[in-house]
C-alpha cells in the first residue's frame, strides 16, 4: 500500500513538472535493463564494444578506490564492520 502511495506522489509530481510519461527514463527499471542489454550485445557483435585490458582496469580500479576512500565516514563504517566480523569469528579460547 505504501508503494502505491509513492507511485501516486511520483505521478502527481510529474504532472506538476509538465513532463511526458514516455521515453526511456519513464520505463520501469526491468524494461530499461532489457533494452540496455540488447544494446550491449549488439555492440559486441558489431565489434564496437570497449573491452578493458588489464592496465585500463587497474587504473579504473585505482580511481574508484581513491574516490571511495575520500569519504572518511564511509571508511570508518567499513572498519567497524570488519572489527565486528573479526570479533565474531574468534573462538572463546583466543
Amino acid at each position: 500500500m505504501e508503494h502505491e502511495f509513492q507511485n501516486q506522489e511520483f505521478d502527481n509530481a510529474r504532472k506538476q513538472m509538465n513532463t511526458a510519461s514516455r521515453g526511456f527514463a519513464s520505463m520501469d527499471p526491468e524494461r530499461q535493463r532489457a533494452i540496455a542489454s540488447e544494446g550491449g550485445k549488439a555492440a559486441h557483435i558489431k565489434g564496437t564494444a570497449h573491452e578493458f585490458n588489464s592496465d585500463e582496469a587497474r587504473v579504473a580500479g585505482r580511481k574508484g578506490g581513491e574516490r571511495v576512500s575520500r569519504n572518511r565516514e564511509h571508511m570508518a563504517e567499513i572498519g567497524r564492520k570488519g572489527g565486528r566480523s573479526s570479533r565474531q569469528n574468534r573462538t572463546p579460547s583466543e
